[in-house]
């Protein structure tokens, strides 16, 4: 067997707890302990997805999440994820109208003009619109041209911005990927904060060659498409699930004397359907009566923080 080359062992970022500069080490039970100006143990936050899959997906370099499933014309699944924008999203929107819950959307740059009458029903509410790329055939992915991502970037920014007629400063990425260039193209174009990592459970400052941005985590372990769909359990356990977190991090906020954060990422061409919008609504009913939680949106749960940038 041959020896390996002796540079194969340096690497000149290595030290203890991170190989890189992107964000200090700490744990979290090291750091600062911190309240909500609210006064709630846990702060909930509630994000709904308006995606566009294209019928056409290129698939390359891979395939966002939810992406079509068989060859073209897969319209079995395209018109599947067109129902969550035509009628599931309804359904949840009315869920939270009925709670007082006000979501952040992360909506796809080509949903302004897919779908104009949608938009017109969200500019109505005022909510915190998140950038969620151009569409779910644009990852963003290692090697990825920079000119070309730049331009999805700003393009969704400029839409959502003209559209809604608000600064846009939040982006999440089609199926959370990104490049060795994204984290600096979002600071290079204006935004202040980004939920692709998913290494955390409370909000901390990111470092990118162009200035600082917050790594929101948005978990992905209890939404709905990854328990549903992915690891196919029941409508039922994932509300289950959710309520299990809920209980966990309130628990331990009160042992840790420090705040907690619960995310829920939904989907509406998932949780909208009939037999399952029942369960959103419980869920979020459930979460809506405890004393110790209060729902918020990213800005805000940035700010109370102490990690937003002005």
């Amino acid at each position: 067997m041959a020896e390996l080359p002796s540079e194969y062992l340096k690497y000149p970022q290595r030290k203890y707890g991170m190989d890189h500069d992107f964000y200090d080490w700490s744990m979290m039970q090291d750091r600062p302990k911190f309240q909500w100006r609210h006064g709630k143990k846990v702060t909930v936050f509630l994000n709904l997805n308006l995606e566009f899959f294209p019928l056409d997906q290129q698939k390359h370099p891979f395939q966002a999440p939810g992406g079509m499933k068989k060859p073209y014309p897969d319209l079995r699944h395209f018109t599947l994820r067109d129902h969550g924008n035509r009628v599931g999203i309804y359904r949840l929107l009315e869920v939270t109208d009925k709670l007082g819950i006000k979501p952040s959307l992360s909506i796809n740059g080509q949903m302004i003009d897919r779908h104009p009458q949608l938009i017109k029903e969200i500019k109505k509410r005022d909510a915190e619109i998140i950038a969620h790329g151009w569409n779910m055939n644009c990852p963003h992915y290692g090697g990825m041209e920079r000119e070309l991502e730049l331009e999805y970037i700003r393009e969704t920014k400029v839409r959502l911005e003209t559209t809604f007629e608000k600064k846009v400063t939040g982006w999440l990425s089609p199926g959370k990927s990104q490049s060795e260039n994204t984290p600096d193209l979002l600071v290079e174009s204006g935004f202040s904060f980004m939920m692709d990592w998913v290494n955390d459970e409370l909000p901390y400052a990111f470092n990118t060659k162009k200035g600082g941005i917050v790594s929101f985590p948005l978990s992905t372990e209890i939404e709905d498409r990854f328990v549903l769909l992915d690891n196919l359990h029941s409508e039922s356990e994932w509300v289950e699930q959710v309520i299990d977190s809920y209980k966990f991090l309130s628990e331990e906020a009160e042992q840790e004397k420090c705040a907690r954060l619960l995310t829920l990422n939904i989907h509406p061409w998932v949780l909208g359907q009939a037999h399952r919008a029942k369960y959103f609504e419980q869920t979020l009913s459930y979460l809506k009566g405890q004393e110790e939680v209060c729902f918020a949106s990213a800005q805000s749960i940035i700010k109370m923080i102490g990690l937003g940038f002005e």
